[in-house]
């Protein structure tokens, strides 16, 4: 099922800023019962980037009423949520009066095994390199064209995700996810100020952590670093936490902080279901 501006339908303008140039933003959020996870959160993200982007961000209960008639009658499902900055010409110029275009689309929950939760998961270092831009660091833009690339590296199911570096050779995301790292007892992730997406589930573990006994850390760091690492995990908001069982040829056993880490974001996740947010 698909809304566009709050009507079933297929199809957006050709002219369409998003179509032409991927002028917008988009979230990615889970459905548990019928109920977006995470909503208000995903709205502050959203926020943000249309400010960064300069786009009007549409009202968030209007984006939360057209959220729920997609999903109210789901189980588990995935809503993508698309703002772009609708239609506006040929050019690169923005039109004077900006009308944003909002599209809102409902997907079947992937099928992921309980095995990538509870075992850990096969990654791989990706060829392609995240380009520098601190303008567009940290939002979840449309422009997506580095992680397709590195998506197209790899075809076996036996690897289910692909870790990202800058040109800069610095570790920084996998390419649908965001990724930590455990070394002596310190919860490591990557600065995300020049590149990068900053991920919903990341910022929870982000405060998180306090909740575990662990301080966390925001830095620079190279494929040799994380490779010394005593336990690795991924995460977005629609995994959650999946343990890194392999980098590569290297191995990691799934360590007591990142299983500390899924039984709070568990617990977290379940309070916001049960108050709506």
């Amino acid at each position: 099922m698909i809304l566009v501006n709050g009507e079933y339908r297929t199809h957006i303008e050709i002219s369409d800023r998003g179509f032409q140039y991927g002028d917008g933003l988009f979230e990615t959020i889970a459905i548990t019962n019928g109920q977006p996870v995470f909503f208000d959160r995903h709205m502050a993200r959203l926020q943000a980037g249309c400010r960064r982007l300069s786009i009007p961000c549409p009202d968030a209960c209007l984006l939360r009423l057209e959220a729920q008639k997609l999903s109210q009658n789901s189980g588990s499902a995935v809503l993508k949520l698309i703002i772009t900055r609708g239609s506006g010409g040929r050019g690169y110029r923005q039109p004077d009066v900006i009308q944003a275009t909002r599209v809102l689309s409902l997907h079947p929950f992937p099928d992921y095994p309980e095995a990538f939760k509870q075992q850990g998961v096969v990654t791989r270092f990706c060829d392609i390199r995240l380009g520098l831009n601190p303008a567009l660091a940290g939002i979840k833009h449309l422009n997506r064209l580095e992680q397709v690339l590195a998506r197209a590296e790899w075809s076996d199911p036996a690897i289910q995700e692909g870790i990202m570096l800058d040109i800069n050779e610095q570790v920084i995301e996998g390419t649908m996810t965001n990724l930590f790292y455990v070394k002596n007892n310190m919860l490591y992730t990557s600065l995300l100020t020049l590149a990068g997406v900053a991920g919903i589930i990341r910022g929870l573990i982000m405060t998180s952590s306090f909740y575990v006994g662990i301080s966390v850390i925001e830095h620079t760091f190279t494929k040799d670093e994380l490779l010394s690492a005593d336990e690795v995990f991924v995460c977005n908001s629609i995994i959650g936490i999946w343990p890194v069982k392999q980098i590569a040829q290297i191995h990691f056993s799934v360590g007591l902080i990142t299983r500390k880490l899924q039984i709070r974001l568990a617990q977290v996740e379940n309070e916001a279901i049960s108050s709506g947010l």
